[in-house]
């Protein structure tokens, strides 16, 4: 609406509506037993401890010791209890709750039915009639138990909810927050009969619970997506945000048009994007017989691989160019694939290329050029099924060094990480109440090093934990303390507790980086409880400086995630995580305005929650994918990648490195990173950027190559001819952001690979320029 446009009667009503009605917040988990009921009245407690009226009335604590701790101090309404099948359920008594008239009600069980003869025939229904009374609501609810996405767990686990809400029941609540438990915690909880009796069988396979929490990440992701582009929309921000992949694939009534799409489909799987697929025709001009056909075609398969499908009239076919651009923009799109130019270069200088004109003016969204391998070898990329790794043979002797890797496997500790969208979400407390629960257990756990920030309920869930002194080092005059990783494997407890994982020690330490000292803890065979948030991850540098403005200069690689045997997200909604904030209770209060107003802005804490979400969705998949192939919900990729990295010693080399590697590690592709060097000596400013290059290739786990070429005027036949010898199957290449006259006379390292490498894919990677409307 305009901002002066006058408010109709109607929405002024609508508005005090909304000013009456009382809030929802839905608690998801993957599955029953993932802390969702522990979560909701913790909740209740500190909002009672800020002076809000909370009672709980209908929550089922199944006897789980650590819940039922939960519920002191909190008032219990009770709830009207009745027999279904031999089990007992509990209805909220609506009359009762209205008459005592609390802030907010906690209640479990969201897709409830209740019995015969109540008000509402559902839950949902109950806690509405609540909101529209003025009254709050926090309830919980399985993944599997939304329809629409229930029937898809069914066909891949066999778990199916005796009740289900439905799935735009999410949109709701003004909050929704997910609770991340590995398959490994549940299995355990399941050993210990926390669970109690009664679960589906099903859940007892690590694979299905896998498969359930990679799917509540990605409804989750998904729902944040959607309040991130609101919010940005808001803003006047136009272009993709940078959390999520969106596809566009530009295809033609032609023979090859389905061959676009198939791989554009395999890239947003494997990408875990939507896919968005466009079509131009000449307006006035009448398809012919064989374009009909394959427009038939075409949409019968965007239809099965349910992607969104356009086709757009053009007046002449010079403007496509500038069209797709348009549109791409206008959804946010972040990849264009599309086939390469088979014309000559002279006609490209006469007329011009469709692909030369889209990099002329796309900003902030890369470019797929997609080869036509049907010329050199007749392959099709079409979806195949994996075939079965191959399995190692029962009788076969292993050698001293196989025998020496396994036996090191074996003493290596247990390595888990707890990962958040932000500071202050939890992940020091969460890692210290699990250390006092393994301590209870009769486990030796110790703290190697804690960050509290001064936050007080974090110091006091140190609990019985002892603690290991920090080393003492000098630097510059001045007593600096770190982690005494030497203490701890002299002291060899069963388990330690590490903070902070990307930080970096203090020059003259024995290591450079925290993460280092952990690594040197499990080869000692000592397990690791430890902390990270999201944006220090390597690869993800970039995207969290597109999202936020913000370079953050203390990274961990990848393979540190990869490494540990579980990891878990702790989510907490940016509401939340602002009030944490405003509270004082992740920073000093003389720090929270400035926090508020730069990295803790809501739009960064959306953008940051979705980035750690789909982060741990890939993750989950990953394991996944490794247990059992054909669960892996991103499908299977059908043949060999080759990736190729052209690096300069410009800005951007970084950020295409980084593109490489996740690239690379999506596909499970061999990937390369190559400079070429003419043939002069090098500045020592140019050796120590390349130095720098090099150690983040290697950080990444790639291998970075030096060449050099003869002359300049031979470095592009040299980079060709490097590229051709590793059969490289796709090339990434940075923007050229040279002058179109440049391009008159110079023909451009890009312009010369268009011509010369359409026999292989090419990505070629935008320069990020925010663009405010």
């Amino acid at each position: 609406m305009a901002p002066y446009k006058r408010k109709s009667p109607e929405e002024i009503l609508y508005s005090i509506y909304q000013l009456q009605r009382g809030r929802l917040k839905i608690i998801i988990g993957s599955v029953s037993g993932s802390g969702k009921t522990y979560h909701m009245l913790e909740e209740g407690k500190l909002l009672k401890q800020q002076g809000i009226d909370v009672v709980i009335s209908a929550v089922s604590t199944m006897g789980r010791t650590d819940t039922v701790q939960q519920l002191a101090d909190l008032e219990r309404v009770p709830s009207i209890h009745w027999w279904k099948d031999g089990k007992e359920e509990k209805d909220l008594p609506l009359e009762v709750l209205l008459e005592r008239n609390p802030e907010v009600v906690l209640a479990d069980g969201l897709a409830h039915r209740n019995r015969e003869g109540a008000r509402f025939p559902t839950r949902l229904e109950d806690i509405r009639y609540l909101m529209d009374h003025g009254i709050s609501v926090i309830t919980t609810i399985n993944v599997y138990e939304l329809a629409g996405v229930g029937e898809r767990i069914y066909e891949m686990t066999g778990i199916r909810a005796s009740e289900t809400v439905p799935l735009n029941t999410l949109e709701l609540a003004d909050e929704v927050r997910l609770i991340d438990v590995s398959p490994e915690t549940i299995l355990k909880r399941m050993e210990e009969g926390v669970l109690g009796e009664g679960t589906h069988p099903a859940l007892s396979r690590r694979g299905n619970l896998a498969v359930l929490r990679e799917l509540s990440l990605r409804l989750m992701a998904e729902g944040v997506n959607d309040s991130l582009e609101k919010h940005r929309e808001a803003e006047g921000l136009i272009g993709p945000s940078g959390a999520t992949e969106r596809i566009l694939v530009s295809a033609q009534y032609h023979w090859n048009g389905s061959l676009y799409i198939r791989r554009g489909q395999q890239i947003a799987k494997r990408l875990n994007g939507d896919l968005l697929i466009i079509t131009f025709v000449l307006r006035a001009r009448p398809l012919t017989k064989d374009q009909q056909a394959f427009k038939r075609s075409i949409l019968k398969l965007s239809e099965r691989i349910n992607a969104k499908f356009e086709e757009l009239e053009v007046i002449r076919m010079r403007l496509l160019p500038s069209m797709l651009v348009r549109y791409a923009m206008q959804n946010n799109v972040t990849r264009i694939v599309m086939g390469h130019s088979q014309k000559s270069r002279w006609q490209e200088k006469w007329h011009g290329s469709i692909a030369s004109r889209v990099l002329r003016r796309t900003r902030n969204i890369d470019v797929f050029l997609m080869a036509d391998r049907a010329e050199q070898d007749g392959e099709r990329i079409l979806p195949i099924r994996s075939a079965p790794a191959g399995t190692e043979e029962p009788f076969h002797r292993l050698t001293g060094q196989e025998l020496e890797q396994r036996i090191e496997h074996i003493r290596r500790g247990t390595f888990k990480v707890y990962i958040g969208a932000a500071p202050g979400v939890g992940k020091t407390y969460k890692m210290l109440q699990e250390g006092n629960l393994l301590l209870n257990r009769g486990i030796d756990v110790v703290v190697g090093l804690l960050e509290t920030h001064g936050r007080l309920e974090t110091k006091a869930q140190v609990g019985g934990l002892s603690m290991i002194p920090r080393a003492k080092i000098q630097y510059q005059s001045t007593e600096l303390t770190e982690m005494d990783t030497e203490a701890i494997i002299a002291r060899h407890p069963e388990v330690v507790l590490v903070d902070e994982l990307a930080h970096t020690n203090v020059p003259g330490s024995r290591t450079k980086k925290r993460y280092e000292d952990v690594i040197r803890l499990l080869e000692n065979g000592i397990s690791v409880i430890t902390t990270v948030n999201v944006q220090h991850l390597e690869s993800l540098n970039d995207a969290v400086e597109q999202l936020t403005g913000v370079r953050v200069r203390e990274t961990v690689p990848d393979a540190i995630l990869r490494m540990a045997n579980e990891v878990e997200l702790i989510d907490v909604t940016p509401q939340m995580l602002q009030q944490r904030m405003r509270e004082g209770k992740i920073y000093a209060s003389e720090k929270v305005n400035q926090a508020l107003e730069s990295f803790f802005k809501i739009g960064n804490l959306i953008a940051l929650r979705e980035l750690a979400l789909r982060e741990i969705a890939d993750d989950v998949d990953e394991r996944l994918e490794a247990w059992e192939r054909d669960s892996s919900l991103r499908g299977p990729w059908s043949r060999r990648e080759v990736i190729f990295v052209c690096v300069d010693t410009g800005p951007q080399a970084e950020r295409l490195i980084r593109r490489g590697f996740r690239i690379a590690h999506r596909l499970k592709a061999e990937w390369h990173v190559h400079y070429v060097q003419c043939a002069r000596s090098r500045t020592p400013e140019e050796q120590k950027r390349l130095d720098t290059l090099r150690h983040l290739t290697e950080r990444l786990g790639g291998v970075m190559d030096i060449t050099e070429a003869v002359s300049r005027r031979h470095l592009h036949k040299h980079l060709l001819q490097r590229m051709n010898e590793m059969q490289t199957t796709q090339l990434i290449i940075g923007q050229s952001r040279k002058p179109l006259w440049r391009a008159l006379f110079k023909e451009s390292f890009v312009h010369y690979l268009l011509r010369h490498a359409r026999h292989m894919d090419m990505l070629i990677v935008a320069v990020h320029t925010p663009i405010i409307e």
